[in-house]
């Protein structure tokens, strides 16, 4: 990286407000997923919506004063992507690992950025539909060439990370970036970590399972997002169940997404 960046990088770093407006971000995710969670939970009940950020927006937006909220969420959002940027300019590591932990960091980035858009979007009076933007984007991927490849490799990437999330979760290794206070709180926090991060990765797993598959079949409408992934859990025997589980688990990530505002190190 250019030492100029680095600098400007670390600079930033040092400002107090940025370190504020990015715990924001994290609370903000933390907003989402609660969201996401409870609509799922209505879906399982028999209700309807659309469990994803999208979804999540929309609720937001329909509340009194709603657009005011998700210009305060777009505002965390970006920062906490620029927070993530600024640490993979940063990243302090060496060789493979340095560029495997950067690419992760500006990955991070790159899904807050995705997620402040999304808030703006709504913020602005418009919409968006997560479902049929992804089945658009891989249609548009399966004719190119090689797009099937493309997309059973995307499916695979998804499914990883969503293993990751389980691993992450089982293993408590987020408890790695937090500077708990021990006692009933930390045992509390940590008990919201493991369901969340299993919950948001049997979710992208889903994702990634329905990107394969579309790869695998040249055919887009098997792909899916958030929404359609929770959704074709209804499929599945005790589908309501499974959903209202996943559910469950995702208002927990939710949760703690709102104590990692509070004591992750930055």
């Amino acid at each position: 990286m250019n030492q100029t960046h680095k600098q400007v990088a670390r600079s930033a770093s040092s400002s107090p407000a940025l370190r504020v407006l990015a715990r924001t971000g994290y609370a903000a995710n933390g907003v989402v997923h609660i969201l996401i969670g409870a609509i799922a939970l209505t879906i399982a009940l028999g209700g309807g919506g659309s469990s994803d950020q999208s979804g999540a927006m929309k609720a937001i937006a329909g509340a009194p004063a709603g657009f005011v909220l998700l210009w305060i969420l777009a505002l965390g959002l970006f920062a906490l992507a620029l927070w993530y940027i600024i640490e993979g300019i940063l990243e302090p590591g060496q060789g493979k690992d340095k560029w495997t932990d950067r690419l992760a960091s500006f990955g991070r980035a790159a899904a807050y950025l995705f997620l402040g858009g999304i808030a703006v979007t709504f913020a602005l009076g418009g919409s968006a539909n997560s479902e049929q933007s992804t089945e658009d984007a891989t249609a548009g991927i399966l004719r190119m060439p090689g797009g099937a490849f493309i997309v059973g490799l995307g499916g695979l990437i998804v499914l990883g990370i969503g293993g990751y999330f389980v691993y992450k979760g089982v293993k408590k290794k987020f408890l790695e970036n937090l500077s708990l206070p021990g006692g009933k709180v930390s045992n509390g926090i940590t008990k919201l970590g493991v369901v969340g991060y299993v919950a948001k990765g049997i979710a992208l797993g889903i994702i990634g399972i329905l990107l394969i598959a579309a790869g695998v079949t040249s055919d887009a409408e098997k792909a899916a997002g958030f929404d359609g992934a929770l959704k074709s859990l209804l499929d599945l025997p005790y589908g309501p169940w499974l959903l209202g589980a996943v559910g469950v688990g995702l208002i927990a990530y939710g949760v703690f997404q709102f104590a990692r505002a509070r004591y992750t190190r930055l």
